[in-house]
């Protein structure tokens, strides 16, 4: 039987053809697999065949993954870190089994329970806080920031997302238009008439001819698009303005797009959707945000007989 790594090429291969995953993905299913074979390798097994993967072995790569130590910092993984190694032997096995390989059944390997995940978002007087930030020049860098941030706001765009938007994608007109997300997933994204104002009036005043939505102007004027890196400065760079003390992401907006969906009524189905999530666990996240509102109505309804 062939040796791990072999199939291991095979698997990474069947992602990017048959599956369409992104670059980033296959490099980090690399990394958590070959960390795997690593492992074998110092438990005497160098040439690892998937017929010699078993549950002891497993468990005992589990435990070197929650001891383990990086040499330089002396940090260790987190828990969601360690869960994305067993996530990508998952697959793998999963993979080796749908070929008709011999290995340890997929199913067999149990996840550990993760603790709840809590967001941050901004409360509306925050994010007043933030736009009243911006200056109102009508100067084409604040322009452009308005626009940056009133399009996160209102479409719940990731950073990657909004960084590579072209001119050719936005239909100002209708106020929507369609982004490939995670996955390389289609969904359709929805402009206030707010953000849809700032962005014409940002794209009106522009005289070059870049087909990026949002460009560098100033010293770096020419540069092709804003990197993600440059749009979370420019965020970040508000809510220090602003005098929120907390760090505030192109992530934030986003988790605070959700929570105001789901505040006011939204189904968390349509939120899923507009989103972008292919789970529904994933954007349970945010519900518990919403049971604030409870507190509300216990205030209102509780103990009326006082």
């Amino acid at each position: 039987m062939a040796a791990l790594k072999t199939h291991i090429q095979d698997f990474l291969d069947h992602l990017e053809i048959e599956k369409n995953r992104s670059p980033r993905t296959l490099d980090n299913y690399k990394h958590y697999l070959e960390r795997f074979v690593d492992f074998a390798k110092g438990s005497a097994m160098p040439n690892i065949t998937p017929g010699q993967i078993s549950l002891p072995l497993v468990k005992k790569y589990r435990l070197y993954l929650n001891r383990y130590q990086d040499s330089h910092t002396g940090a260790g993984l987190k828990l969601s870190t360690q869960n994305y190694h067993l996530i990508a032997l998952r697959a793998f096995l999963k993979y080796l089994s749908k070929n008709d390989i011999k290995t340890l059944a997929a199913e067999k390997i149990e996840l550990p329970k993760m603790p709840s995940r809590t967001v941050d978002f901004l409360e509306m007087d925050e994010l007043d806080r933030i736009f009243n930030a911006i200056p109102k020049d009508n100067q084409l860098q604040s322009l452009r920031d308005y626009a940056i941030l009133s399009t996160l706001f209102s479409t719940g765009l990731r950073v990657s997302e909004l960084a590579g938007l072209t001119k050719g994608k936005i239909n100002l007109n209708r106020g929507e238009f369609m982004v490939r997300g995670k996955g390389n997933k289609p969904r359709i994204v929805f402009l206030s008439p707010e953000a849809k104002s700032a962005l014409q009036r940002y794209l009106a005043k522009r005289k070059d001819n870049d087909d990026y939505v949002f460009v560098s102007h100033g010293s770096n004027q020419g540069e092709a698009g804003l990197t993600p890196r440059s749009v979370q400065r420019i965020i970040q760079k508000y809510a220090t303005k602003a005098g929120i003390v907390k760090k505030v992401t192109p992530h934030t907006l986003r988790h605070s797009y959700a929570t105001d969906l789901l505040i006011n009524g939204a189904d968390i189905r349509s939120v899923q959707a507009m989103l972008g999530h292919s789970s529904i666990t994933t954007t349970q996240v945010y519900t518990h945000i919403t049971n604030r509102q409870l507190k509300d109505v216990h205030r209102a309804f509780h103990s009326k007989r006082k």
